[in-house]
């Protein structure tokens, strides 16, 4: 048994909560979705495309950034939302390694 990680949680595993906690909800999951590859989309294109409201979609938006699974980009008067695919994969593959470690 390890005991080295009682107390404390690896640097970079410290915001993985925060990553599947937004990851974990359905309707923020839709909203992923949503996305094609390499795609940019505004809130009113996420709404228009979701059963939610514009501030209900901007609520999910909010902390899907906040994890680390979308960045936003200021282009012209919008936002646009774009999936970070390659970090995402990097932080996730983390736990895989793990994982494999442990069989």
């Amino acid at each position: 048994m390890r005991n080295d990680y009682a107390q404390t949680i690896p640097a970079d595993w410290q915001d993985y909560s925060r990553l599947f906690a937004a990851l974990g909800d359905p309707e923020r999951q839709r909203i992923l979705l949503t996305f094609e590859p390499g795609e940019s989309l505004n809130v009113t294109e996420l709404t228009r495309a979701s059963s939610l409201s514009r501030p209900t979609v901007s609520h999910h938006l909010k902390l899907l950034c906040e994890a680390g699974v979308l960045e936003r980009m200021r282009q012209g008067r919008e936002i646009h939302f774009r999936l970070m695919a390659d970090s995402l994969i990097q932080r996730l593959q983390t736990v895989i390694d793990y994982l494999d470690a442990h069989r």
